[in-house]
């Protein structure tokens, strides 16, 4: 059975409080809403963020406290930074003049915490309207295949994420007239998940320990992409959708 055009929510779900904002707003607005005709996904065309971890012991005077912190350097290619300030003026200048990447950023970053962990739990149907269709239905196949380490490292809590950058930006006109907006998101989070070496062979993985050396505690740094598109077309639902999943290594 086809989606409803229009179907929202009653209320809000956990960790998606900036994510389900009044129509115009600049942070992510993920709503139950039609998914069809969507256009082609764009590739992105920026290259490798390079991350580095380091973690701090508790202090001494203090053992049963954790003075936990992470910091993750991050170098954007100079030419995507350039070319996508270009287009956030474009979607200020013509399709939202409130838009703001700041405030996007904060919205995605919750909206990829509450999806990752749907789909860790392969919570399917609570993903109906915030996923799009075609690519819901490709990640039922892929999920069903993979080990429960796999689907465990696929959740993101809002603390565990500690990098997120935008990595392309799309505007996109098709043959019907209609304008989207796609802003692919990179995000760096960490996972205590217990994978193998030979699965993450190749990836960019840091192991960060935390605590004490009599309690440490070792996650593995994991990076995720996430598209979210809009469309901009007069007279239609201003709802962004997740059009693109990728976890490195997890979910090819």
């Amino acid at each position: 059975m086809a989606l409803p055009m229009l179907r929202r929510w009653t209320s809000r779900p956990p960790g998606l409080v900036s994510c389900l904002l009044r129509p115009g707003s600049s942070s992510v607005r993920l709503t139950r809403g039609s998914d069809s005709g969507l256009p082609p996904h764009r590739s992105p065309g920026g290259g490798p963020v390079l991350s580095a971890v380091r973690g701090y012991s508790s202090d001494r005077d203090q053992p049963q406290r954790q003075d936990q912190k992470v910091m993750v350097v991050g170098i954007p290619n100079p030419f995507i930074w350039f070319r996508t300030r270009i287009y956030y003026f474009l979607i200020r200048a013509y399709f939202d003049q409130e838009f703001n990447i700041e405030d996007f950023t904060d919205g995605a970053k919750q909206a990829f915490s509450h999806v990752s962990q749907l789909l860790s739990s392969c919570s399917f149907e609570s993903l109906e309207g915030l996923v799009a269709k075609d690519l819901l239905e490709k990640l039922q196949e892929k999920c069903a295949l993979l080990p429960p380490t796999h689907k465990e490292a696929l959740a993101a809590e809002p603390s565990d994420i500690m990098y997120t950058t935008p990595g392309d930006v799309a505007i996109v006109y098709d043959d019907n007239g209609r304008k989207f907006v796609s802003i692919l998101m990179r995000f760096w989070y960490l996972s205590s998940a217990r994978l193998s070496e030979d699965t993450l062979e190749g990836t960019r993985v840091f192991q960060v320990a935390f605590g004490d050396k009599g309690t440490p505690q070792t996650k593995r740094l994991l990076t995720a992409n996430y598209e979210f598109q809009r469309e901009f077309t007069k007279g239609v639902q201003p709802d962004w959708i997740i059009t693109r999943i990728e976890h490195s290594k997890l979910l090819d």
